[in-house]
């Protein structure tokens, strides 16, 4: 397995990989696929350049996608947001999810970003643990956060420092614990 970069002459893997993924686990995501399939190919690679995105791969194959938008407002910059993250169900469990983070982590590290944020839906407790594991913490929930259907699904909000701060876990009032 390896990991890659993406650029923007990767579209096609781009588009494959991300459109499975909004496919295969349409509940895990807040686009869904049918906004991503009507998108021009410049918008693909728009959002490619706009966003580090990597793709581990078994040969051409690929595996799972993990992206990082990175916040643009000068006083921000040094804080990013994981997205898009997928496994395919027969990679889940063989490091692929640390492998694409370790990368994507080290690309941020390099670019001067000093936090990593995501939001993981509450009754995802297999990313919960997952992230945790990697070091990030929960700092807040969004109640009713994410429509899936016609029910309101809680957002857990995650954040790690990457310089080797912890991140403060807030209480509802604001105050760290």
């Amino acid at each position: 397995m390896r990991i890659k970069h993406l650029e923007e002459d990767d579209v096609h893997l781009f588009r494959r990989i991300r459109l499975e993924a909004l496919t295969r686990e349409p509940q895990a995501f807040a686009s869904t696929a049918a906004d991503w399939a009507r998108l021009s190919t410049a918008e693909w690679q728009a959002r490619l350049t706009a966003n580090a995105v990597f793709v581990a791969l078994d040969g051409d194959e690929p595996l799972g996608i993990m992206g990082l938008m990175r916040e643009r407002a000068s006083r921000l910059a040094h804080r990013a947001t994981i997205i898009m993250v997928y496994v395919r169900d027969e990679a889940r469990g063989s490091g692929v999810a640390h492998q694409l983070l370790a990368h994507l982590t080290e690309h941020a590290r390099s670019t001067g970003i000093r936090m990593l944020e995501l939001v993981a839906r509450a009754d995802n407790e297999t990313a919960i643990r997952f992230y945790e594991r990697e070091g990030f913490r929960t700092i807040g929930r969004v109640p009713g956060g994410l429509l899936d259907g016609d029910a309101e699904v809680d957002e857990i909000l995650m954040a790690r420092h990457i310089d080797g701060r912890a991140a403060s876990v807030q209480t509802s009032q604001g105050v760290p614990r």
